[in-house]
């Protein structure tokens, strides 16, 4: 029926409309139907595009009754987070301070997508300047777990983590700099690809400068979906090098046959790790090696130093760039970080230039271990998702919730790619494992994760609980 057309993935949604068995008219309304009936539940959709996207819609049926070539995305309606420009409309980024910054231009990835014939539908919530894990903005309020209402979704991508799980989007942009396409998924039961550096391009056109230092190692942008086909696609026609950013790369998606190694991680080092979130990650490698993977477990060098590395070059550029974001955000975002940033002297030429050696350090140990082990399966999060408010309760609360994370930010300093599938639920919650490989193979990350997804997803899209 064409009103349940949102319960359909990404890619079965090209297909049909490609075959001409429903239009893209149809799709989208669809789609803006389930937001007006959901949204209000979750607060995951902060702004819709719906008479744009009709018109997008329109000239994409249009295509197809011409006959004509068209793109893999034909028609299809996708998301994106409120910090990814889409012209004309405002990159707040989640913070009343940038309300009225409005792109000019598209990002690569929008629009990538939109050149693969997808229609833009629809802006999601994230936290002031993403610099939370969990989805609470200070200009448009908190988004809900659509499983559990008054937990978070993770952050800082959550609006796209619960639109999708729940039907109003099939695929979805966000970006990450320390798990924020990866909390998401494992904070909703969906799937996402934090791509390795390079591989997507970036570079708002609405930045008020360049791209902050920090940023250039460890940011990227990808996609969110609630299958893993879709991650994948998604990939596909977004990846690849483009004017706005110097370092993207043409590389293909496929390298060369890989040995089917996992070094299992169910408990990463330097902290705690609930059990039951370890629990599902001895699944997850029980059923990779069902597949044939051979599946041990085994931890990678120097994990801490990796998450000290992701540290310092966080609080080096909050240090650099205080003075610019103090002002820009609300409330809980500045008690977030009082209570989360580490005391460390002003950086200095000699400083960074150390922290970088520490980092590259790091990044041969790892390159060794991925030649023997070339995917490594852990935890996304360390805990199950958590209520709102938990964060900035106290120092302690906010120190596990940072402790979290501290195998979901190696990815980001070392530039690796990593997965995330879904693989169960938790204390009525979804969780799911990351999938981490060496530089630009996404390709056996998303094979392990559709391998992992495949037995252990949770049923999306789902109604939210109120």
């Amino acid at each position: 029926m064409a009103n349940e057309l949102w319960r359909e993935s990404a890619t079965a949604l090209a297909q049909r409309i490609r075959a001409r068995e429903v239009s893209s008219r149809e799709v989208v309304e669809a789609h803006l139907s389930r937001i007006e009936a959901v949204n209000a539940t979750v607060n995951a959709v902060v702004e819709v595009r719906a008479e744009a996207a009709l018109a997008e819609a329109a000239r994409a049926d249009e295509a197809t009754a011409a006959g004509g070539a068209l793109g893999p995305l034909h028609g299809v309606p996708f998301t994106t987070k409120v910090c990814v420009d889409v012209a004309g409309y405002a990159s707040d980024e989640g913070t009343a301070a940038l309300a009225d910054r409005v792109a000019t231009e598209d990002a690569p990835i929008v629009e990538r997508l939109r050149a693969a014939g997808a229609v833009m539908l629809a802006r999601t919530n994230m936290p002031d300047l993403g610099l939370r894990m969990n989805t609470e903005s200070s200009l448009h309020g908190a988004t809900h777990n659509p499983w559990r209402h008054g937990y978070t979704v993770g952050g800082s991508s959550g609006g796209e983590g619960a639109a999708l799980a729940t039907g109003m989007s099939p695929l979805g942009v966000g970006s990450d700099i320390g798990g924020s396409l990866r909390s998401p998924a494992f904070c909703c039961g969906v799937a996402s690809i934090k791509p390795s550096r390079g591989r997507i391009a970036r570079g708002n056109a609405s930045a008020p400068g360049e791209i902050p230092f920090f940023e250039q190692w460890m940011l990227v942008d990808g996609v969110l979906a609630r299958r893993v086909a879709d991650v994948r696609r998604g990939l596909e026609v977004t990846m690849g090098r483009h004017r706005r950013d110097p370092q993207s790369l043409d590389v293909p998606l496929h390298g060369p046959p890989a040995a089917r190694r996992v070094a299992l991680v169910p408990e990463p080092g330097g902290g705690s790790t609930h059990p039951g979130v370890a629990a599902a990650v001895r699944r997850a490698g029980e059923v990779l090696a069902a597949a044939g993977y051979q599946v041990e477990e085994r931890e990678p060098p120097r994990l801490v130093d990796a998450y000290w590395s992701w540290t310092e070059l966080m609080m080096s550029g909050l240090s650099v760039y205080g003075d610019v974001t103090w002002p820009l955000l609300g409330d809980d975002a500045r008690r977030f970080l009082e209570l989360t940033t580490v005391e460390l002297p002003a950086p200095s030429a000699a400083s960074l230039a150390e922290a970088d050696e520490r980092r590259y350090a790091v990044a041969r140990a790892w390159r060794e271990f991925l030649l023997e082990w070339p995917l490594v399966v852990g935890p996304t999060w360390t805990r199950p998702p958590f209520a709102h408010g938990f964060d900035v309760a106290d120092q302690d609360s906010a120190y596990a919730v940072v402790e979290a994370v501290r195998f979901t930010v190696p990815a980001n300093v070392l530039g690796l790619p990593a997965a995330c599938a879904p693989c169960g639920l938790v204390e009525g919650t979804p969780v799911g494992v990351q999938v981490m490989g060496d530089l630009l193979r996404e390709d056996l990350c998303l094979d392990a994760a559709e391998v992992v997804e495949r037995e252990l997803a949770v049923a999306t899209p789902v109604d939210p609980v109120a």
